[in-house]
């Protein structure tokens, strides 16, 4: 994974504005395939905004949370969310999409880093966990680099293209996420951020400012 020239990304909740981006995106069937097992047919923004509707506000009883990717431009590089958010057993599931021109670009670990932060540091949640297909390599890679241990597999649970393939379970507890966090964000180059609001923002970006004097 290379890092993009120096620039910021902000993450905020998903809007009904996005909503067409995001359905623009979704009209490749492989793409949306590989994103969303239960997901067969492209939508139009309508359909889109109605399948998302709700889809912000974590403390609004949906149990969802989701967060559009944006880049210091204003352009919308993907979106990032918890689903299926739990006050009685602390967890939840986190799920990522990268637009396409977006990914390979050091983006998306950093969203998925700092998701990570506000479930277990804002939320309090316990446990995150993370399904994938067995053949995106890319998620598998990535939540391997995050400290996510693999925890199951269902056998051909994932229909897609024709055929049948196996879906992946990976999990990571609050203690694990806070032994990895040091070390991962020390191999994050700098010049690339992702952050809750400014990239000024004190705690709330990847990867973490290091405090006044700090070297390495």
């Amino acid at each position: 994974m290379s890092d993009s020239p120096e620039c910021q990304f902000a993450l905020r909740p998903l809007e009904k504005p996005d909503l067409a981006e995001l359905s623009c995106w979704f009209q490749d069937v492989a793409d949306l395939a590989c994103f969303d097992r239960s997901a067969r047919t492209p939508l139009d923004s309508a359909a889109t905004a109605h399948a998302w509707e709700a889809s912000g506000d974590a403390a609004g009883g949906t149990g969802k949370c989701w967060f559009s990717i944006v880049a210091d431009t204003g352009a919308l590089a993907g979106i990032a969310g918890l689903e299926g958010i739990s006050a009685v057993n602390r967890d939840a599931v986190i799920a990522l999409f990268i637009a396409k021109e977006r990914r390979r670009q050091g983006i998306g670990i950093r969203a998925m880093a700092l998701l990570l932060d506000f479930a277990f540091r804002q939320l309090g949640l316990n446990r995150v966990t993370s399904y994938y297909r067995e053949d995106n390599l890319r998620t598998r890679d990535m939540t391997a680099r995050l400290g996510f241990e693999t925890e199951g597999r269902l056998r051909r649970a994932w229909y897609a293209e024709g055929c049948f393939f196996d879906m992946v379970a990976v999990g990571i507890l609050r203690a694990e996420w806070d032994r990895r966090r040091q070390e991962l964000s020390q191999s994050l180059k700098p010049g690339l951020t992702v952050s809750f609001g400014a990239a000024d923002a004190q705690g709330w970006v990847w990867p973490p400012r290091q405090p006044e004097g700090a070297t390495g």
